[in-house]
């Protein structure tokens, strides 16, 4: 078997590879290793990886003895990447940032716990924008990601190293996260499926903040059986995390610290009945000034395809829609600039030294030296932003109104699966854009989540599908929405849909 071949597996074929014999997990290390190596000579390179760990292959052996004792793990020596911003044990854990250079975690993230728990291997650390704040990867200390299909465009932010590392075939699925649509966005860019499961089901210990009453952490892969196993693996309540938990298949709580269905891995990889669903497709959307043609077509596309196999598909009207991006990024930057005052250079990451010779002046002087050497252009100016908004003037209008948008943003979701199934919706406004054509232009950039924002402010799972290639061969993406701790019925669903594409 060749390592090209060996590369081009998802997780569960690699899984039926190592349940057989037929490969072991150092090799399907090594491969990928291989195929990072490689590529990082290129002209122009992914950059997926800030760093890919020197004892992933070490870990792998194990893996191989382990299983060979007779060890059984639902992800025993399969390897998953991790983002920037999810803490690993001993690992550096940047957020793309010079404002973190040199720190590394004391302890590991929840999700990182449960991945080894269950037999993985952890590759590395991929590129992000800076404390994911950024729709392209071009706001990293480390230099911006490629998109595999035409390494000229971006792959997406904030986790555009996770989406280029499994869709250039550097890894069989990635852990990223999402505040606004991080990971739906480079799923979409890149071709690849990305779920950002409902607010909860996954836990944030360990995931370095942003808006913490929007922050997800969220799974890429290239099938939906994939995305079903590590899901299966990572979601469940957790004592770390209060806003953690996840309804058991059986219906019953999940105990509170544990996986929500650590017995059957394959639970959520059920098909589903596609003649039996009532889809909403949202007219506000469709109507949207930004949205590209490729992209309509391909929502029109896949609702056909729903019709045909016997589902409902209806265009409805929410116009809470309209003001989602706007809610989305008052409420956003507001904890961002409440999360980030953290580092300010005195107990951890990077700091601003007085000058020799200058005298200390105060903490004021520290602070303000270390912030503005240490953080990127975009942060400083979302932690502005952030800010203002919170200030004396207006804190009792702005940040009052984006929570009362968000309110019924909720409510108005929440009714719209009172009686259908699904939402479908366009994942972007548009396929992939050039590297460099929309960093002096925050606004264009921030409108990159359009389409993705209300799902995080109704706190409901959404998946990015693929949904084919426009004429220039770029991938296009559609969304899938479902209700709350619907996750598996949204996983059961793209799997459907595939077998029926």
């Amino acid at each position: 078997m060749t390592s090209s071949e060996v590369r081009s597996f998802g997780l569960c074929e690699l899984k039926k590879h190592l349940e057989s014999d037929t490969l072991t997990s150092r090799e399907i290390v090594a491969a990928l290793r291989e195929s990072w190596e490689a590529d990082e000579k290129g002209e122009k390179p992914l950059n997926a990886y800030v760093e890919f760990f020197d004892d992933a292959e070490d870990r792998a052996r194990e893996a191989d003895a382990a299983r060979r004792a007779g060890e059984t793990k639902p992800l025993l020596g399969l390897p998953v990447a991790v983002k920037d911003n999810i803490s690993i044990q001993g690992k550096a854990c940047a957020c793309g940032s010079a404002m973190l250079k040199g720190y590394v975690a004391p302890y590991s993230a929840t999700v990182i716990e449960r991945l080894l728990a269950a037999g993985a291997i952890l590759l590395g650390r991929t590129n992000m924008d800076e404390f994911a704040m950024g729709s392209s990867t071009e706001f990293s200390a480390y230099g911006p990601s490629r998109n595999p299909a035409n390494r000229d465009l971006t792959p997406g932010g904030s986790s555009g190293g996770s989406a280029a590392a499994v869709a250039g075939f550097q890894a069989p699925a990635a852990l990223g996260s999402e505040t606004g649509g991080s990971v739906r966005l480079p799923a979409s860019y890149c071709g690849i499926y990305g779920l950002k499961p409902t607010y909860g089901a996954v836990s944030r210990s360990g995931l370095v903040a942003f808006g913490s009453s929007l922050d997800q952490i969220g799974l890429f892969a290239r099938s939906p059986d994939d995305l079903s196993l590590l899901f299966s693996v990572v979601a469940g309540g957790d004592s770390r995390d209060a806003t953690s938990g996840f309804p058991a298949p059986t219906g019953e709580p999940a105990t509170q610290d544990s996986p929500a269905n650590p017995a059957d891995p394959a639970d959520v990889a059920c098909s589903a009945n596609l003649a039996r669903l009532r889809v909403a497709v949202p007219a506000e959307f469709l109507a949207a000034p930004g949205l590209d043609p490729d992209m309509a077509a391909a929502v029109s596309r896949t609702a056909d395809l729903l019709a045909s196999r016997g589902a409902v598909v209806e265009t409805i009207s929410l116009p809470v829609l309209e003001a989602s991006a706007a809610c989305y990024y008052v409420i956003a930057l507001s904890e961002a600039a409440s999360n980030l005052s953290r580092y300010d250079g005195v107990r951890y990451g990077f700091r601003a030294e007085p000058g020799e010779g200058e005298p200390f002046d105060g903490f004021g002087a520290l602070y303000a030296a270390t912030r503005s050497l240490g953080f990127g252009d975009e942060v400083k100016r979302r932690v502005i932003i952030g800010n203002y908004v919170l200030s004396a003037h207006f804190s009792g209008d702005t940040y009052q109104k984006a929570l009362a948008a968000r309110d019924r943003t909720e409510r108005e979701i929440a009714g719209a699966f009172a009686t259908r199934d699904l939402i479908l919706c366009p994942a972007a406004p548009a396929p992939a854009f050039p590297l460099g054509s929309r960093v002096a232009d925050p606004l264009s950039m921030y409108l990159s989540d359009s389409f993705t924002a209300f799902a995080n402010l109704a706190r409901i799972p959404a998946l990015s599908v693929p949904a084919g290639r426009n004429a220039g061969g770029l991938p296009l993406g559609v969304q899938l929405c479902g209700p709350r701790f619907g996750d598996r019925f949204l996983l059961s669903v793209a799997r459907a849909l595939a077998e029926a594409r």
